[in-house]
């Protein structure tokens, strides 16, 4: 409903009331609760130079924004007027001396800086290498995919609050989405927690499947005998793969994957537990003398975007690993 009547104005988020439509109750619905048009209150629409209070009980009852974003925007002085135009604090700058992604850069440092696949004022997306972290493991490591998402807004002058929003295996490349403010992120979050952010994987295993697309539901736990690892285990977690063939000779095939559920290692575990490792995964039984990471690549990702809910998807390129190993499985990629 709001999408068309704003946009950023340095650290405000602007919203041109006047040409908004008037919503009334009926109009309005809790996508949530489903609660009828009438449950909720009938608020006038503000006006330039409504008290922030009045402002504030108008977005909740609308569901504009999250409500916990509202009421902290509210408790710090971040809802006022410019002029005819309702003015959010959504993206306040951090101090880089502070905070700890910026704290980690290293300023003369040669840091490989990962592609931009996707950015805009709420959210990036970086191709992240195989041999990168995503966040580094131990206090002051520098050379992580967070760094990269810190040094890219750095240089572009807009230091903001990045979060990544999931992850990838240090040795798994492909895209990774960041949330540039907390708005951002609690709608990504929660988009994450309803299963509506899609990840599609394509990968490499040994051998060849005796189906040409399938299921793996098995649950996954820790391995008590390998720090490191995971298994499959009764007493696991819930986690399901889809798989599709793609190319197969006797040695390999190549295969897309989709999770239902995003388990540590998931994809790994479950290809190595049906008999076809991933190439390269020495972890999970995969030979390494033609990779010496696993074979897997996150090739798209599908997410709502936070201010507009519309879908948003971004595809990474293959990497050179990938298509060398495709050729050896006669497959190209378009």
């Amino acid at each position: 409903m709001l999408d068309g009547h704003m946009k950023r104005n340095g650290q405000w988020l602007e919203l041109d009331l006047t040409a908004l439509p008037a919503i009334s109750a009926s109009a309005a619905m809790d996508p949530i609760s489903e609660k009828e048009p009438a449950a909720l209150p009938e608020l006038a629409q503000p006006r330039a130079g409504s008290h922030p209070h009045l402002v504030r009980q108008w977005l909740l009852a609308r569901s504009f924004f999250p409500q916990k974003w509202i009421n902290r925007l509210f408790s710090i002085g971040g809802i006022q007027w410019n002029g005819d135009m309702l003015q959010l604090l959504a993206f306040p700058s951090v101090d880089p001396r502070i905070d700890a992604a910026y704290r980690n850069i290293r300023p003369h440092a040669q840091a490989e800086m990962p592609p931009v696949l996707y950015e805009d004022d709420f959210c990036i997306v970086l191709d992240k290498p195989a041999g990168m972290a995503v966040h580094g493991s131990a206090p002051g490591q520098s050379g992580t995919l967070d760094e990269a998402a810190a040094r890219h807004l750095l240089s572009q002058g807009d230091p903001q609050n990045a979060r990544h929003i999931h992850r990838l295996d240090d040795d798994t490349s492909g895209p990774v989405l960041y949330a540039k403010n907390d708005l951002a992120q609690w709608k990504l979050d929660e988009a994450m927690r309803a299963k509506a952010v899609d990840r599609h994987y394509i990968a490499v295993v040994q051998g060849q499947l005796s189906k040409a697309a399938g299921t793996i539901d098995a649950p996954i736990g820790k391995d008590r005998h390998h720090r490191a690892r995971r298994r499959v285990s009764e007493n696991g977690d819930q986690a399901i793969s889809h798989y599709e063939v793609v190319a197969s000779n006797a040695r390999m095939s190549l295969i897309r994957v989709k999770l239902e559920t995003g388990r540590t290692h998931q994809i790994r575990v479950h290809l190595s537990h049906i008999g076809h490792p991933l190439v390269g995964d020495g972890l999970y039984g995969g030979d390494t003398r033609l990779l010496n990471h696993q074979a897997l690549h996150g090739e798209k990702l599908v997410f709502p975007h936070p201010l507009t809910d519309l879908h948003k998807e971004v595809v990474s390129p293959w990497p050179q690993w990938l298509a060398e190993l495709s050729e050896k499985i006669h497959y190209r990629s378009k």
